[in-house]
């Protein structure tokens, strides 16, 4: 099966660029906006060799999983820029929701969920969607400015669709490892309708309440004891919400800290001091 677009991004005028092999489909994005490229355009591929996650860290996508950037071009405020990565949890979530729609997924371990929700897939704060409590898709939003006060922004979604890392200080989980026997193509075209649903609730921001809203009904660790690593600091907690500007939100020392940017461990790991 080729990548193709679902007939609702196709309606809203999303392009499709699609490729066997990338050094990184965030990088590429980038590039073609440099360009001139207008935007709305996806870039995806079954294999990415330089990938790159939050703070730097390697993203590998070996052949078989889905990695995939949307480019983005508006006059975007940045700080509302950044909420894009919530819609583009949800979106990924929903698509998930819709190619493995018999399976329940629990959370545990360092996903902080509560037993009996039956959420298939939740949200870890702020870029990782988890499965069983281990991480199985990621997001980086990276944006640069443009002429006429326009900002470029590439919104990279990995996901481990056939396979999952090892070597890495978190637990991994693939959609194969789960019992999914599709593949990359079938995730995207998910996806590609999942996103033109959820942008048009976040309506340039003015539906950020909805995209808030929906996003803590999945959120991951809502309600527990969470540790926060901000700055080589850790901070300690319950996790309590996140506010209007997508800040997580902790109630600690009777007070409440909020949190713009920092690595969110629950339970165990917490609990051990989220070295």
């Amino acid at each position: 099966m080729a990548f193709v677009l679902a007939p609702t991004a196709i309606t809203a005028d999303y392009r499709l660029e699609a490729h066997d092999s990338v050094g990184s489909t965030n990088a590429l994005a980038l590039e073609r906006a440099a360009a001139g490229d207008a935007g709305r355009l996806w870039i995806v591929s079954k294999r990415q060799d330089s990938g790159r996650g939050r703070r730097g860290r390697a993203w590998a996508t070996p052949d078989g999983n889905l990695a995939a950037t949307l480019l983005l071009v508006e006059r975007y405020e940045l700080k509302l820029a950044a909420t894009l990565g919530f819609v583009a949890g949800l979106a990924l979530a929903d698509a998930l929701d819709a190619v493995v729609p018999d399976r329940r997924i629990s959370i545990a371990a360092d996903g902080g969920g509560k037993a009996g929700r039956g959420d298939r897939f939740e949200l870890k704060w702020p870029n990782d969607v988890l499965a069983h409590g281990a991480k199985l898709a990621g997001i980086l939003l990276e944006s640069s400015l443009l002429a006429g006060n326009r900002v470029a922004l590439a919104v990279g979604i990995g996901v481990n669709v056939v396979a999952h890392p090892d070597d890495v200080p978190y637990p991994a989980v693939s959609l194969k490892a789960l019992g999914y026997s599709g593949d990359a193509e079938t995730l995207f075209l998910a996806l590609s309708d999942a996103w033109a649903e959820n942008i048009r609730i976040w309506n340039g921001g003015a539906g950020l309440t909805a995209i808030r809203q929906r996003w803590l009904s999945r959120a991951a660790g809502l309600g527990s004891e969470v540790a926060v690593r901000v700055d080589g600091n850790v901070v300690r907690g319950v996790f309590e919400t996140i506010d209007e500007d997508c800040r997580f939100v902790i109630r600690a020392g009777g007070g409440v800290v909020k949190i713009a940017a920092g690595d969110v461990h629950f339970g165990a790991v917490a609990s051990a001091g989220a070295a």
